[in-house]
């Protein structure tokens, strides 16, 4: 098994997940429709190159990335993977769809809606299961409570403190795209990890000083997500996607020289955006997203493509990223 997928601890949660894992917001449709052969194809392709976290959401698909997950995941022996779902969003039949339905496509009827109260988190869950097909979860994730902060803490956490302290769950915590809310949370509430999407990478390094810091004196693990911040560290180029948006110049001519650098010496972008995230003490893991058997083929073979030191030195003298990063080449 190659470094990338070796094994590294969730904080002091006693969970344990291959370095990089499979996220299914892809396989569930986002942006353009996916055959359900081809979703599984590719989770089982994953789980062939030794690929051991799969993380998923009842919002992927609107429940069809669980179900996906589930129809590949419950012939393998469960104690061998972890697996990561999310609650705040229940699955129903709606009279106005909601905005995101503009995201995935080819999906069933039901449509989220916003639950973080306890009687909704506990549904939340046996959905869940009775989608993956599943009997338990590893890893549940409070989702996106960017305007249900009280809501996510009295009611969301203290239905996943249940479940964690019966042992239903192995550990509990929150994913979402912005570092402030967790740092938040972090002082708020046992936690044992957080799933951070965008917000550390090789042009965003917002969670560094309050986040990372805190989580590191916590004991709070942290997985990462999109770090290639929507595209741009995939292809900068014009028209490129930064957090789902189209990126602003001065971003993009950051990144074409993040990848200038890299081809100087040999290198891939790709390779050094999985990298730079993963050097970071903090960070247990990342999730990759991918939708087709070929993709998590190429995001697994770049992820452990030699990055030069000569790479990190330049980027450092550069001040491309923050002083105070660290950096695959300060471990040599």
């Amino acid at each position: 098994m190659n470094e990338s997928l070796a094994r590294a601890p969730v904080g002091r949660s006693g969970v344990e997940i291959t370095r990089i894992g499979l996220g299914s917001a892809p396989l569930g449709g986002l942006f353009t429709p996916v055959a359900e052969t081809d979703a599984e194809a590719t989770i089982a392709r994953a789980w062939d190159l030794g690929v051991r976290y799969f993380d998923t959401a009842p919002l992927y698909g609107f429940g069809s990335a669980e179900r996906r997950m589930g129809a590949v995941l419950r012939h393998k022996p469960r104690d061998s993977f972890v697996l990561s779902s999310k609650v705040g969003r229940l699955l129903r039949r709606r009279d106005r769809p909601p905005r995101e339905d503009r995201l995935y496509k080819d999906t069933p009827e039901e449509r989220p809606v916003f639950d973080y109260s306890y009687d909704g988190v506990m549904r939340s869950v046996d959905e869940s299961l009775s989608r993956l097909g599943l009997d338990r979860i590893d890893i549940l994730y409070i989702h996106d409570p960017d305007n249900h902060h009280d809501e996510a803490i009295d009611g969301a956490f203290r239905a996943l403190d249940r479940l964690r302290s019966d042992g239903s769950v192995r550990a509990i915590g929150a994913g979402m795209n912005q570092h402030e809310m967790l740092a938040r949370f972090a002082q708020e509430a046992a936690f044992d990890c957080f799933l951070l999407a965008g917000r550390y990478s090789l042009l965003d390094q917002g969670a560094l000083a309050g986040l990372f810091d805190i989580c590191l004196a916590k004991g709070i693990g942290v997985v990462l997500g999109g770090v290639f911040n929507s595209g741009i560290l995939a292809a900068p180029q014009a028209g490129a996607t930064f957090d789902y948006r189209e990126a602003d110049p001065a971003l993009i001519a950051r990144a074409q020289r993040l990848d200038a650098i890299c081809r100087a010496h040999g290198a891939d972008l790709k390779s050094a955006a999985i990298q730079f995230a993963l050097a970071h003490p903090a960070v247990s893991g990342i999730v990759l997203g991918a939708r087709t058997a070929g993709e998590i083929e190429q995001n697994l073979g770049v992820a452990h493509q030699a990055v030069p030191g000569a790479v990190w030195q330049q980027i450092r003298s550069e001040s491309l990223v923050d002083a105070k990063a660290p950096l695959p080449g300060d471990q040599a």
